[in-house]
């Protein structure tokens, strides 16, 4: 899965879902995904509320199931900055 794809997958479950009520930005090695409160999602690099640094192949793994969260965050595959109970909400989304 490319950046495109990612970023076209969760601005379809963003939408689907209408936001998780905080701001939230997914700081890749290939750009960034913004959700906002109300689930708009923009390639933009502004200020989120939570903001998670992930590469690109490892955020499509997540998105598949194919790598667990917890052991990302272990292994420092992803690091969060910000609200973490903001980036626990990405299990409903995901």
């Amino acid at each position: 899965m490319n950046f495109s794809e990612i970023f076209d997958k969760i601005s379809s479950l963003a939408s689907q879902k209408g936001g998780l009520g905080n701001s939230i930005k997914f700081a890749t090695d290939q750009g960034n995904i913004h959700i906002s409160a109300d689930g708009v999602v923009t390639n933009t690099d502004a200020p989120a509320e939570c903001t998670i640094s992930v590469k690109a192949s490892d955020l499509a793994e997540l998105m598949t199931g194919k790598l667990n969260p917890m052991t990302a965050v272990m292994f420092g595959k992803i690091k969060i900055a910000g609200d973490m109970s903001i980036a626990m909400k990405l299990q409903s989304l995901f």
